[in-house]
């Protein structure tokens, strides 16, 4: 169904207009994946959950990136904003995730409960740094020439588990890691632009981000040494550096992260970026 938008809450005082629109969505509805969504009417699209309000750009195709949370409700609102602010809405039903609990000992406890300045400012840093760089968005469609796994090697962490260092429950994984011996080269997952090459960071070391455009970056951590800085331009496969363990690491691993819109997601998700599945759904 259509709807004439007045934003003063989400998605509130709508005029009802009749439409026969229909949205593509093409990858796994479940809990922690990204998928594409398609609609060559729409501008953007807003998604409603219990997070509250993300909006995603469509670009010229039609085609817009949107991640769907680790803790994503069962049922999530989207709503395919049209010019002169009519709106179609759909309310589609997310598959829930397993997530497991990890527990990991023998990391450094100043590295798991914090308490000095010195350390607390290098948090600051970090957290500022890394949030520059997920909040980005650049128009730009890098993305769409796909992506590769950065190292190959076991997956020692999964996204979405909780991990447990020294007895001490921590929020959930925000990437994969992938174990592999120190120094094996680190290659970039697609195509893109440096913006982030920062050392020495409390938790993840040295750390490389990348933009793929439409707010779509992928992270790069416990490197050895980064081999790129910012404003770099790379292509899929480009050694961008070493795998390493600084940062919290009890051992060397690369931990590979994905964001859209400042909301991580399984980074795996990206590799069939051009394959997924699509299902169409009619408005309501």
């Amino acid at each position: 169904m259509r709807f004439k938008v007045i934003y003063l809450t989400i998605f509130s005082l709508f005029a009802v207009v009749k439409s026969v629109s229909a949205l593509e969505i093409c990858g796994e509805l479940k809990q922690g994946e990204l998928v594409l969504i398609k609609d060559a009417d729409a501008q953007k699209i807003r998604m409603e959950n219990n997070f509250g309000v993300k909006s995603y750009r469509f670009g010229k195709d039609g085609t817009a990136l949107v991640a769907l949370h680790r803790d994503a409700p069962k049922m999530i609102k989207f709503a395919a904003i049209m010019p002169h602010d009519f709106a179609d809405v759909y309310e589609i039903e997310i598959v829930p995730a397993t997530w497991d609990i990890q527990r990991i000992n023998g990391v450094a406890q100043s590295k798991v409960t914090p308490t000095s300045e010195a350390d607390l400012k290098e948090i600051r840093r970090e957290q500022r740094d890394l949030g520059r760089a997920v909040t980005y968005y650049e128009s730009g469609e890098a993305w769409r020439n796909g992506f590769i796994v950065p190292v190959e090697g076991r997956i020692s962490g999964h996204f979405g588990n909780q991990r447990v260092f020294n007895g001490v429950p921590k929020n959930p994984h925000t990437g994969t890691d992938i174990a592999a011996p120190e120094g094996t080269p680190v290659r970039a997952s697609g195509d893109g632009t440096v913006l982030l090459s920062g050392k020495d960071y409390f938790y993840t070391g040295n750390m490389v981000v990348i933009d793929h455009g439409y707010g779509l970056q992928t992270i790069y951590a416990h490197l050895q040494k980064a081999t790129v800085k910012k404003g770099d331009a790379v292509k899929k496969g480009d050694v961008i550096g070493y795998v390493g363990k600084t940062g919290r690491a009890t051992g060397a691993h690369l931990h590979w992260g994905a964001s859209l819109n400042n909301v991580r997601f399984r980074p795996h998700s990206l590799l069939d970026i051009n394959d997924k599945q699509c299902i169409v759904y009619q408005a309501q």
